[in-house]
C-alpha cells in the first residue's frame, strides 16, 4: 500500500511511502474506512519563476488542508504531490508520467508555463487524468492551433484552465494602452516561446485595428539579460511604450535598461505581474501589466482564502495565480465530492473518469468569483485588470469582463 503522508511546516510538503502494494489499487477501500486522494501540483519552485511557482504550490495545499479540516468530502483525506517542472517542458513531461503512474492522482493542478503544458496535455489526456491550470493563457491549449481562423477545436478533453485566453488578455492590453493610457505607438518586443509570442500576437491585432502603430519589432531570448541592442532600435523608433510578451526574469531587466537610454514605459502580461518584477528592476516605476481576474485583495469572495493563507503561514506569497490555483484545486475536490455521492460514500473503480466527467459540470463560488468551463475548458470567468507600478507596488488601474 502507499501511503502519502503530507508534513507541513511553513508551507513545506514533504512525501513519504511505507506499506505494501496490496492497496494501491484505483484508490477503492471500501467497508466505510477513510480513502486518500492525492492532487499533483506541478509547477516551477526553483529557479527564476519560483516566486509565481511556489504560490501555486502552496495555494493548493492550502484547498487539500481546508477540504480535510472541514470534512468537505467525509470519507476521504486530500494530499498534495507537489513536483518540480523548473519552467521546462521535458521535466513536465517525467513530472506527467509521475502522475499518472501514481493511482491515487486523480487530478493535476498546473503548470505555470504555457509550454511546459503543452509537453503535459496528451499523456495526461491518453491517462484520462484530469488537469486544471491556474495559469495557462496560450489560447491553442484549448482551442487548438486553428483558433485564429475560428476553426475552434478541442484538442484535449482532460485539459481545464481557471485563467483566460490569452486572446483575451492581449487584447485587454492593447485597449487599455490605447484607450486609457493613451499611446498610439508600440515597439513589440517578444521572448519566442509559445506564451510570449501568443500573447504580442494578440495584442497587435487589436492594437493597430484600433489605429495604433507598431515602431517596430524584435525577438529576444529568454535567458537574455543585455538588450543594449534592441534597446537602441526602441529609442530610435520613436515609440511611445513597449509591449513585451514574456515573464519577468527578462522583463524587469529589459525594462531598467531602456529607461537608461529612453523613459518610456513597458508593458506585459500576467508572467510580469509580480512583486519579483519589482525587486529585479529599480525603475520599474510606471511600467504597465495585465492578469487574470481581479485582484483578490479587493474580492469579498477571496477574503477568507487570504486570512487563511497568512494563518498557514507560508514563507512565500501566493502571488498572482494563488486564487485562481485554490479554485482550480477546489474545482478537483467538487468534482470528488460529486463522485463520491453517487457512489455510496465511496471512490469508484473508474474514479478518474468518474472525476473527469464531473469536473466539466462543476459550478461554484470561488476565490475568484464564479468558477464554472465552457466547452472548450475555458473559464466562464473572463475578468481582466491592468495595474501600474506606483511606488514601488502594482496598483490595479482597472478591471473588466472582456470579450475582444
Amino acid at each position: 500500500m502507499l501511503i502519502l503522508t503530507t508534513v507541513l511546516t511553513t508551507g513545506a510538503l514533504t512525501l513519504t511511502a511505507c506499506g505494501s502494494r496490496d492497496d494501491d489499487k484505483n484508490n477503492s477501500s471500501g467497508g466505510g474506512e477513510n480513502q486518500t486522494v492525492v492532487i499533483g501540483v506541478d509547477a516551477p519552485t526553483t529557479g527564476d519563476l519560483s516566486a509565481l511557482g511556489l504560490g501555486i504550490k502552496n495555494s493548493a495545499d492550502l484547498a487539500a488542508k481546508t477540504a480535510n479540516k472541514d470534512k468537505t468530502v467525509p470519507g476521504i483525506t486530500f494530499e498534495i504531490q507537489a513536483l518540480d517542472d523548473q519552467a521546462q517542458p521535458s521535466v513536465g513531461q517525467v513530472n506527467a508520467t509521475k502522475f499518472i503512474d501514481n493511482k491515487k492522482v486523480l487530478g493535476v493542478v498546473g503548470p505555470l508555463n504555457s509550454g511546459v503544458s503543452q509537453s503535459m496535455q496528451k499523456p495526461l489526456n491518453d491517462a484520462g487524468l484530469t488537469q486544471i491550470s491556474p495559469a495557462n493563457t496560450g489560447t491553442e491549449l484549448t482551442q487548438g492551433n486553428n483558433w485564429k481562423t475560428g476553426d475552434k477545436k478541442r484538442p484535449f478533453k482532460t485539459y481545464f484552465r481557471t485563467a483566460t485566453t490569452d486572446q483575451i488578455q492581449g487584447a485587454f492590453a492593447a485597449k487599455y494602452l490605447y484607450n486609457n493610457a493613451k499611446i498610439k505607438q508600440v515597439y513589440l518586443i517578444d521572448d519566442q516561446k509559445p506564451y510570449g509570442a501568443g500573447l504580442a500576437a494578440s495584442f497587435k491585432a487589436t492594437f493597430t485595428a484600433l489605429g495604433g502603430k507598431i515602431a517596430g519589432s524584435d525577438h529576444v531570448n529568454p535567458d537574455d539579460r543585455d538588450f543594449n541592442a534592441v534597446v537602441t532600435k526602441v529609442k530610435k523608433s520613436g515609440a511611445k511604450a513597449v509591449y513585451y510578451g514574456g515573464e519577468y526574469p527578462a522583463g524587469a531587466p529589459l525594462s531598467q535598461q531602456l529607461k537608461d537610454s529612453v523613459k518610456i514605459p513597458l508593458m506585459g502580461g500576467d508572467g510580469m505581474y509580480s512583486a519579483d518584477y519589482i525587486k529585479l528592476n529599480k525603475k520599474a516605476q510606471g511600467d504597465i501589466a495585465t492578469s487574470v481576474g481581479k485582484p483578490v485583495e479587493e474580492l469579498e469572495s477571496a477574503k477568507k482564502f487570504i486570512a487563511d493563507y497568512k494563518t498557514a503561514g507560508y514563507k512565500d506569497a501566493y502571488e498572482a495565480y494563488g486564487g485562481g490555483t485554490y479554485d482550480a484545486t477546489w474545482s478537483i475536490i467538487e468534482a470528488v465530492k460529486a463522485v463520491v455521492a453517487a457512489n455510496d460514500g465511496k471512490l469508484p473503480d473508474d474514479a478518474r473518469a468518474k472525476v473527469l466527467e464531473a469536473v466539466s459540470k462543476v459550478s461554484f463560488d470561488g476565490v475568484t468569483g464564479p468558477v464554472a468551463f465552457d466547452e472548450f475548458g475555458d473559464t466562464t470567468n473572463t475578468m481582466m485588470t491592468a495595474y501600474q507600478v506606483n511606488g514601488g507596488k502594482w496598483t490595479s488601474k482597472l478591471s473588466e469582463a472582456y470579450k475582444p
